[in-house]
């Protein structure tokens, strides 16, 4: 049985459940990182978690753990789980509160931690490449949501998921509101040019360094 960790504590997926006045499940309000496990080492650990409490303190949400008990925690949640390779979805919500945007009225900030195994395409994917279409929905503008804050609002990325579906591929490509290439839904896109390893700048609207996990 999968374990998750809430609350300070470790439950069974069955009983991992947070409130439905939580402003995260509500408004999309929290932030999350998304980190590979491979031979059951969590991958850059200390980097996620950095760019986890500077998501964090651009919404002015205050993680209720110090990094050092997080990283503990999210280790303990791969070894609970025995994982070999996987995923950890590392999510940090409001908390319960109220109707409304307020976000002074909501207290007890969640720490939640998901350790599993994760597949994002066939394997035939990995070897024969995939196809994509080029997106109609932009990237966020960047004075309107900061691609830096990696938070749990996802809207953009699924409709233009669902464009891609819509149109026989398993991805997109989006582009920002300068037509420039971005992204893709949940994938960062490289090129090799002339041996070289390229991929779009922070300015064009993409998650900032380049760890970046859906």
């Amino acid at each position: 049985m999968t374990k998750v960790y809430i609350s300070g504590k470790l439950v069974d997926k069955s009983q991992a459940t947070v409130s439905v006045y939580d402003h995260g499940f509500l408004y999309g309000d929290g932030v999350f990182e998304g980190i590979r496990v491979y031979s059951g080492k969590v991958f850059l650990l200390s980097e996620h978690l950095d760019r986890l409490y500077e998501s964090a303190r651009a919404i002015r949400l205050e993680i209720p753990m110090s990094k050092g008990d997080l990283a503990a925690a999210v280790s303990s949640t791969v070894a609970a789980n025995n994982l070999g390779d996987g995923y950890v979805r590392l999510v940090i919500s409001r908390g319960a509160g109220y109707l409304g945007l307020d976000p002074r009225k909501t207290a007890n900030p969640q720490v939640i931690i998901i350790a599993d195994t994760i597949t994002l395409y066939p394997p035939e994917t990995y070897e024969q490449g995939l196809k994509l279409i080029t997106a109609s929905t932009l990237r966020n503008h960047p004075q309107a949501l900061s691609a830096r804050i990696k938070s749990l609002n996802y809207l953009n990325n699924i409709l233009a998921k669902i464009e891609g579906i819509d149109g026989g591929c398993v991805e997109a490509l989006m582009l920002n509101h300068k037509g420039e290439v971005a992204e893709c839904t949940g994938d960062n896109i490289f090129i090799v040019q002339k041996g070289t390893l390229k991929t779009p700048p922070v300015d064009a609207g993409i998650l900032e360094a380049s760890l970046a996990t859906p």
